[in-house]
């Protein structure tokens, strides 16, 4: 699987960097997309790049309002080729616990939904959307989490609406993934040519 995006890896590689000596690689697209999944994938293709899951950063209270903690904790000592720390949010405790570092490698990825939101575009060197509508997205989160989480989608799933429609990340996206039945294609996206 790695192989098959091994010519993604190089490209991506090859940008110049991002954020101080830093290429920050953005894979945005709705919850339940795939972003966690091909994300990892491409961090292997990249030789183990480090993987920054904003996840981590949100919170129940905060679902779309981590920008300023994740450009305070992680973009801003990246970006003096320092280490990077942050506390992660533990979902099913509602607490912030573990502290988590990122190396300023030469490149990191960042997968999460809003990842590609105006704020946070300038630094990054590519952002990457995954191509799956919103609802097969949805349905694919709630079938991956289960009826534990039902109360969970049932105020996501509006959250995200929102969020997409005040700030949305596709029109910006360089490169579009579809997910295949074995691997991914990616496209150009509408955010290239800009």
């Amino acid at each position: 699987m790695n192989d098959a995006l091994a010519p993604l890896a190089a490209r991506l590689a090859a940008l110049p960097p991002s954020c101080g000596p830093v290429r920050v690689i953005g894979v945005d697209g709705h919850a339940g997309s795939g972003k966690s999944t091909f994300a990892r994938r491409l961090a292997a293709a990249l030789g183990g790049a480090p993987v920054v899951r904003t996840d981590d950063l949100a919170c129940h209270a905060r679902l779309f309002d981590w920008a300023e903690r994740f450009r305070e904790q992680v973009l801003a000592p990246l970006s003096r080729g320092e280490r990077a720390r942050y506390e992660v949010y533990d979902w099913v405790r509602r607490e912030y616990g573990e502290v988590r570092e990122v190396a300023p490698e030469p490149v990191v990825v960042v997968e999460g939904v809003g990842v590609g939101r105006r704020a946070l575009r300038p630094q990054l060197a590519c952002l990457l959307w995954m191509e799956l509508a919103d609802e097969p997205s949805w349905e694919r989160g709630r079938l991956r989490d289960g009826a534990a989480l039902t109360e969970f989608w049932d105020g996501w799933i509006p959250a995200e609406r929102t969020h997409f429609t005040a700030d949305p990340s596709r029109p910006y996206a360089d490169l579009l993934v579809r997910q295949g039945t074995v691997g991914y294609e990616v496209i150009e996206g509408p955010g290239s040519a800009t």
